[in-house]
């Protein structure tokens, strides 16, 4: 008999337990989130893998390990304003979302915003979730502060205007890089900002007219 929806996202989420010490609230959510109603059809049936898919436009859903990981180095907790920069499929705001965050969502491809925002309210995940078309790597300085930002497209370097958005203790979790790329925190505390390097990562380019800017100094 073929497994359900719901029996392979648990299969899913065990798998992730077994390779990471992950948050139970982190899990909790992954188990809760249909996967596969942020994929194309065609892709529906690997779903569940752990693995990148294609969703159009030259963009990705990320592996759940990925997804799993930069959920967890943000430290999300119920009522966490939460900038999310790349809405994409919509799949890892849905997460944020489950785990009671504030979500503020920037995609810069218009069909994907809107697909995302349709599968999100089609699912009930989309009351506390703002959406915007448009530049991510200037995120959005109006909703600042925000206690986790994280980003699901690579810049060169780190956008100036994301760390200043982090209010103090918050965290920002970005993929860094070109040919080669790292996942990075940047934690903010009283005494400025504290950054190191996760791990290995591969994602889209971030794309934009800010995206590529080099800083002209530290944030």
């Amino acid at each position: 008999m073929e497994k359900t929806d719901t029996e392979l996202r648990a299969r899913l989420v065990h798998r992730l337990a077994t390779q990471r010490m992950f948050d139970a609230r982190v899990l909790s959510a992954l188990r809760r989130v249909p996967r596969h109603e942020f994929v194309p059809e065609a892709e529906r049936e690997r779903a569940y893998e752990n693995r990148p898919l294609g969703i159009g436009h030259g963009q990705t859903i990320s592996q759940p390990l990925i997804v799993a990981l930069m959920t967890d180095l943000a430290e999300v907790r119920d009522g966490t304003r939460v900038l999310e920069i790349g809405t994409g499929s919509g799949y890892q705001t849905a997460v944020l979302a489950a785990l009671g965050a504030e979500v503020f969502s920037v995609e810069i491809l218009e069909p994907l915003a809107r697909s995302a925002r349709a599968t999100l309210e089609s699912l009930g995940l989309s009351a506390r979730v703002h959406y915007r078309v448009g530049d991510g790597s200037v995120g959005w300085p109006e909703a600042a502060p925000f206690g986790a930002i994280l980003v699901t497209a690579a810049p060169a370097v780190i956008p100036e205007a994301l760390p200043r958005q982090l209010a103090l203790g918050g965290r920002l979790v970005i993929p860094v890089g070109r040919d080669e790329q790292r996942l990075h925190l940047v934690s903010r505390s009283a005494s400025g900002f504290d950054e190191r390097v996760i791990t290995p990562v591969s994602f889209v380019p971030m794309t934009g007219p800010s995206a590529a800017r080099e800083p002209t100094h530290s944030p």
